[in-house]
């Protein structure tokens, strides 16, 4: 634990010279790094304060007159802060992942003046010798293979149901944990502290095993925990993670940016590096990073589901776009923009107003130069009111984070997709919460003793392969881009304390049968709609779903298992009819049924074998 020093007592040293340095591996989509020795400052200083009264920005531009990237940078103590603690210095840096290989040059931007950092027209003093300096650094292409995100490129929002990597042109399905939300509430993390009974830090301690030798660390090895979790995540086929960036007042109420709880002008350097570390590693890994920037107890000056009027003093600026809001999100934009797989969730359980929900995505869509995708997370009897007012063209909101009942997610995700695209903005529309706040997705069965879901002593009715069917699957079927599980409160390794994902081996492994199912199949998944009315499921309720490109693929689920008849009516041709397992994987079978004609009502015979479990049919041309 860093000791706090008042700006008073620190000692004041020279301002930078003015040099700059380019690090990093330089290549195509990696991060590159310019760092400016600039102005002496202390994340503690009020006046100048180095977060509010300093604007640094660099201008990377590539030698084939693309849009250029104006980048917001940030103040760094002195560079090494996550191995130093450090809370002064002279570095500024800004962080570009370039799209293109060739020659960039970049122009650097720093002025100085009261609150000029979210200034929306900047009219700061430039400060000598430092504004103005230009140069250049080449860019080969990436070496990466694989998982790893630098070998497909920024994952981006094209105006679909789907992301699409910038590199590959490949589009992105999702399975990953939404818990626990407070995963960054981790006791190597400088600055990091409990403040409520009953929710300690983490220390990630069952997955120090699965840290690996070359994998970062911090301080003299700080770190494995955390590492060795996403290692483990990723081994078994998750490719997401979401987390809580600021949760004062909250469920946890321990994680936070800033250099203390409540000083939201004034960012932790180290802390903040320390994060960065980790997040680095989540991209070479090929996970996505969730973001949500704030719990519905912060996000407005109302408490709680009901709104009950009242002063909430963690809420930034009350829930409006003001300097404590727009300084959040430019330091977050800042350090960690130039991940290539993220979004930005504009809160968890979100009870901001619809003006201010679109002020705060609209600042996030003028100031993100990478453009990530833009989402939001509400409570399920809300999802109408607060999603309704938000569709439509000129909505800077890029998807919907969709909390509801683990039986309803097929439901509510193709509400979304298909009134999303009758406005004419597509929502990329994910299941990231199922389940009340008690409940969610269990872990394995006889997970330390764990005998399955029970209240008040008697079962509650649902399993892991319950997820698996309808939730799961329920999504993927919808035309939904994934799902990220919740664990609830009343189960073991719960949405606060988890610290160990073996808790969730087996829906992992669902997860990743599920994807490669498309990704092996090479199904154009980004080009299909739910069709349940071809499957007699008109109202689509759980009893089969279908997701078809008109003139085939289609691909048909069976979460009861059983068989059905598919309307060819008006399509032409002949299609191979095969089954796959979603429980086990592994290749396409032969069933009863080997082959359809398309021009009426066909019946996909029965699967090759457990007639009552789950199935998936594929039927191509």
């Amino acid at each position: 634990m860093r000791v706090a020093r008042s700006e008073l007592n620190h000692p004041r040293l020279p301002d930078g010279n003015g040099s700059v340095s380019i690090s990093g591996e330089l290549k195509q989509w990696h991060k590159v790094t310019l760092t400016l020795d600039g102005p002496f400052a202390h994340e503690r200083d009020t006046s100048p304060n180095p977060f509010t009264d300093y604007r640094f920005a660099v201008r990377f531009r590539h030698e084939s007159g693309a849009p250029d990237y104006l980048v917001p940078g940030y103040f760094a103590a002195d560079g090494q802060a996550a191995e130093t603690s450090a809370e002064s210095g002279t570095k500024w840096r800004a962080h570009l992942a370039p799209d293109k290989p060739g020659v960039w040059t970049y122009t650097i931007s720093l002025l100085k003046g009261p609150l000029v950092a979210v200034d929306d027209t900047p009219t700061g003093e430039p400060l000598a010798p430092y504004h103005g300096k230009t140069g250049s650094f080449t860019v080969t292409p990436t070496d990466k293979t694989g998982r790893d995100f630098r070998a497909h490129g920024r994952l981006a929002y094209v105006g679909r149901h789907h992301l699409r990597f910038a590199g590959s042109g490949t589009y992105f399905l999702k399975v990953g944990a939404d818990s626990p939300e407070t995963l960054l509430a981790y006791a190597d993390f400088d600055g990091t502290e409990a403040r409520k009974n009953g929710v300690p830090l983490k220390t990630w301690e069952p997955h120090v095993q699965d840290w690996r030798p070359g994998d970062p660390t911090w301080k003299n090895g700080k770190g494995k925990g955390l590492i060795g979790a996403l290692n483990y995540l990723a081994s078994r086929g998750g490719n997401a993670v979401s987390f809580l960036t600021y949760n004062a007042g909250g469920d946890g109420d321990n994680v936070w940016p800033f250099v203390a709880r409540d000083a939201k002008l004034h960012y932790d350097c180290s802390k903040l590096d320390q994060w960065g570390i980790v997040f680095d590693h989540a991209i070479r890994l090929g996970i996505f990073l969730h973001f949500k920037l704030q719990e519905t107890e912060n996000d407005d000056e109302r408490l709680g589901p009901e709104r009950t009027p009242g002063r909430v003093p963690e809420a930034l600026d009350g829930g409006r776009l003001g300097l404590e809001r727009k300084l959040y999100l430019r330091e977050l934009i800042a350090r960690f923009g130039h991940l290539l797989a993220l979004n930005w969730n504009l809160g968890e359980e979100n009870t901001q107003t619809s003006e201010e929900i679109r002020a705060m995505a609209e600042f996030l869509r003028r100031a993100d130069p990478y453009q990530h995708p833009r989402v939001l997370h509400t409570y399920p009897h809300q999802q109408a009111e607060v999603y309704g007012p938000l569709l439509g063209e000129q909505s800077a909101l890029t998807g919907a984070s969709v909390q509801c009942a683990w039986h309803q997610v097929h439901r509510w995700t193709l509400r979304w997709v298909t009134e999303s695209a009758r406005s004419g903005r597509p929502w990329v529309v994910a299941n990231d919460e199922q389940g009340n706040a008690d409940t969610g997705v269990p872990p394995d069965p006889g997970y330390q003793g764990y005998a399955g879901l029970r209240r008040n002593g008697h079962p509650v009715g649902y399993d892991l392969n319950d997820i698996r069917k309808l939730t799961l699957w329920g999504n993927l079927m919808a035309g939904g881009t994934g799902v990220e599980y919740y664990f609830g409160y009343e189960l073991p390794e719960n949405d606060l304390l988890c610290q160990d994902w073996r808790s969730r081996e087996r829906s992992w492994d669902y997860g990743r049968i599920a994807l490669e199912f498309f990704r092996n199949h090479n199904l154009p998944f980004w080009d299909m709609r739910s069709a349940n009315t071809l499957v007699d499921n008109p109202g689509n309720e759980n009893t089969r779903f279908c997701l078809a490109r008109p003139g085939g693929p289609y691909v048909v689920y069976l979460p009861r298992g059983g068989t059905a008849e598919l309307d060819l009516t008006g399509v032409g041709g002949k299609f191979a009819v095969r089954w796959f397992n979603p429980r086990a994987g592994g290749s396409l079978q032969i069933g009863s049924v080997t082959r359809v004609h398309g021009g009426g009502r066909v019946s996909l015979g029965q699967p090759p074998t457990d007639l009552h479990e789950d199935w998936v049919v594929l039927l191509q041309p």
